[in-house]
């Protein structure tokens, strides 16, 4: 390892030194605790006895070499401090580790498993110009093997129960919420203790990267979130590792985060040596397309506060991360989940940027959804909320979430939040897919939101699949399949998504009845898409000057989709420039034009 790179966060490979790493013949560890005094391995190799580990190096590394030690066995490091204290704790680096509430970690052979995704990986893009629809999960609750809390079908399992699905119902990418080990459910990944351990929920690192495999073969891209702001207070993880704040800040006024965890201090070399390396780490070693970063406003922003001013240790770490790991994987998608206005975030970093390829659009998110739960006589006063997103589209290469986020804790799903009674949620949601589908940048969305899910997300338990029982969550399952089909087919909807020419408003002056037009092109298409959100019939004249026909690609209000027309309607001809439309109720349509 470089150790003068480790120590100024140079370095995108620490986990390759650090750690539990087998040999030919037994396993050496090494572990970076700069203020232990004494440090003892105990494992099953040694009956959880003490053997003392050395110092090496400049005195801050220790290490041991244990040759009976192999693959599969627990261990830990018991820490002693300055004053002769004892922890034990997991490995910060270890590749496995035990299932909570337990906490040794598991010794893994990270050589042993194979790739055979290498045309994938050749031809792996970040999607700029391509078509990326993303279905993001909750490993554990997609489907489980009964209806047991902690009862959950492994990684190699879900080979065979999700990537079927995914490939029948158009989603090109999966992004799966984090795959770190923790120790509380309830937080979802995001409050690590594992930070390069699989969780042990689903099964082993070979296991996933089986998944990730067998995803790569069936043309479907992997992204995982990645957590570089903070981490989990319990003793055994990173808190207080060498008795001393060694990973966090030893104030507790940035030091504590708004969700009770430790705080990552970004202006440490060794801290950012070990979260650059962690993101490189689930990309070269299970062949990872891409993190999405969770929380970026909380490392802009002290606390993510823009009063209390810019983290500039943190800013100039994502900057040095993000560089170096498009540098060493220019196909790989870095997205940022960040609700600021921070400019550049997007933006190369040697042109002042961050480096990111994609910014979470969390302000098109809320003005839309809020527009949607707006009762239909009041959406002519809030009409602009779906055309402000366009006055500052082109700031960011954005990508529209409907995510996990919007769909737990009493924030209502995104069937429920559709103004209205039940029969009435159903087009509107089919309207709001389709403007969400129509409008410029990458997609996301969060699974049960497909099949109009009306309880709200709970780990703890599976989709509730039996809807699909009923008419009209199976057509509407029906209809979200053929939009993401139609997405992935024409080009129009992602070839130019951030460019100016790739977008064009036809109407956005229809305050009084709620109809809105654009038009979505290509090099080789041109799609119009109209937009009545009104809970009126509306006859609309279309005015078009170059073009003669419209081919009708999708209607939201087919019958088979839980709507009143029977069949697609036939191709029109535009007469003079125009034509005389009959828009239903809460009703969307797309059409190429010829």
């Amino acid at each position: 390892m470089d150790f003068y790179g480790f120590y100024t966060g140079k370095i995108f490979d620490a986990y390759k030194y650090l750690g539990a790493h087998t040999e030919k013949q037994g396993v050496t560890f090494h572990t970076f605790a700069p203020s232990s005094s004494r440090i003892a391995l105990i494992g099953e190799f040694n009956d959880w006895q003490e053997w003392d580990m050395n110092k090496v190096s400049d005195g801050n590394f220790w290490e041991c070499y244990v040759p009976q030690a192999k693959a599969g066995q627990m261990y830990k490091y018991r820490i002693y401090d300055r004053s002769g204290n004892a922890v034990e704790h997991c490995d910060p680096y270890g590749f496995g580790m035990e299932l909570r509430p337990n906490s040794a970690s598991i010794i893994r052979d990270m050589n042993k498993y194979k790739f055979k995704d290498s045309q994938w990986m050749q031809n792996r893009s970040d999607c700029r110009k391509k078509p990326l629809n993303i279905y993001e999960i909750h490993f554990g609750s997609f489907r489980k093997p009964s209806a047991k809390a902690d009862d959950w079908y492994n990684y190699e399992e879900m080979i065979d129960i999700l990537i079927p699905y995914l490939v029948k119902n158009g989603y090109n990418y999966l992004e799966i919420m984090p795959l770190n080990e923790y120790p509380c459910d309830e937080s979802w990944g995001y409050q690590a203790t594992g930070f390069f351990s699989p969780t042990s929920r689903y099964g082993t690192a070979d296991q996933l990267k089986a998944f990730v495999d067998a995803c790569h073969r069936h043309g479907i891209g992997v992204l995982m979130d990645f957590v570089p702001v903070h981490f989990a207070v319990d003793s055994y993880g990173l808190a207080n590792y060498d008795g001393t704040a060694l990973f966090e800040y030893p104030n507790s006024a940035v030091g504590v985060s708004e969700w009770g965890s430790c705080n990552f201090m970004h202006s440490r070399g060794e801290t950012k040596s070990f979260l650059q390396s962690c993101a490189n780490y689930w990309i070269s070693e299970f062949h990872m397309d891409g993190i999405r970063m969770d929380a970026i406003s909380r490392a802009i922003y002290w606390q993510g506060d823009p009063a209390r001013g810019v983290n500039l240790n943190a800013v100039e770490f994502l900057q040095y991360m993000n560089q170096g790991l498009k540098g060493m994987h220019p196909s790989v998608i870095l997205a940022a989940e960040d609700s600021t206005s921070f400019p550049k975030v997007t933006d190369p970093v040697d042109q002042g940027g961050l480096g990111f390829d994609y910014k979470w659009d969390m302000g098109w998110m809320n003005d839309t959804l809020n527009y949607f739960r707006t009762a239909p006589e009041y959406r002519p006063e809030n009409y602009h909320k779906l055309t402000f997103s366009m006055m500052y589209y082109y700031d960011a290469r954005f990508l529209l979430p409907l995510s996990h986020d919007e769909v737990v804790h009493g924030k209502a799903t995104i069937m429920q939040k559709m103004s209205g009674d039940y029969e009435n949620k159903f087009p509107q949601a089919r309207s709001l897919y389709m403007y969400m589908y129509a409008h410029p940048g990458k997609k996301l969305n969060f699974m049960g939101n497909e099949i109009g899910q009306f309880r709200e997300w709970d780990e703890k338990r599976e989709q509730d699949w039996m809807l699909l029982d009923y008419p009209a969550h199976d057509a509407f399952a029906h209809f979200m399949k053929d939009l993401n089909k139609l997405y992935l087919e024409h080009s129009a909807f992602w070839e130019k998504d951030y460019e100016a020419d790739g977008f064009r408003w036809i109407d956005c002056h229809q305050e009084g009845r709620c109809i809105y037009v654009f038009e979505r092109s290509s090099k080789k298409e041109r799609i119009l898409s109209l937009f009545n959100f009104s809970d009126q019939e509306q006859i609309y004249e279309l005015k078009l000057s170059d073009t003669q026909k419209l081919k009708e690609l999708l209607n939201s209000n087919l019958a088979i989709y839980g709507g009143t027309q029977k069949r697609k309607g036939a191709a029109k001809t535009i007469k003079d420039g125009r034509i005389l439309l009959t828009l239903p109720p809460y009703s969307s349509v797309y059409y190429l034009a010829e």
